[in-house]
């Protein structure tokens, strides 16, 4: 059985901190993205994702490291890992997950980069308003 480690994202915004996290993490193995829900982000974020769930799956299906995306909670447990056939659990520096070490794979995150550092820049300068969807969003561009 080879090995699969999973990297639970939001990806709110994609950027190359996503890139750079999805590469180091398939040099550990076949790569399994644990995408939270739209519901999960507002309620641990505060607000409604620019784009769906299956936009956000469709663009992290297209990148070479993704073997698979799943649905899963925001907070990733030990279970979910199991349910999904996952050895490993791969995350930033920032991990707020219950996952016992042997099982936890820590990276340093991309300095000055991040989905909400860029959701708050087009927030100020008001580039895109909140939408979830893209057609709504290109009419209003």
């Amino acid at each position: 059985m080879s090995i699969r480690v999973m990297v639970d994202m939001s990806v709110i915004l994609s950027h190359h901190g996503h890139i750079r996290l999805l590469r180091k993490a398939a040099k550990y193995g076949e790569v399994v993205v644990g995408l939270s829900t739209d519901k999960d982000i507002e309620k641990y974020k505060g607000h409604t994702p620019l784009l769906t769930w299956e936009f956000r799956r469709e663009i992290l299906e297209s990148i070479r490291y993704v073997s698979a995306v799943v649905e899963v909670p925001y907070i990733i447990t030990e279970a979910v890992l199991d349910e999904h056939g996952v050895q490993f659990l791969v995350h930033g520096d920032d991990n707020f997950n219950t996952i016992s070490e042997d099982r936890l794979i820590i990276l340093p995150r991309t300095p000055a980069i991040s989905s909400s550092m860029l959701l708050a820049y087009n927030r100020r300068i008001k580039i895109i308003p909140y939408a979830t969807d893209s057609d709504c969003v290109a009419q209003r561009l």
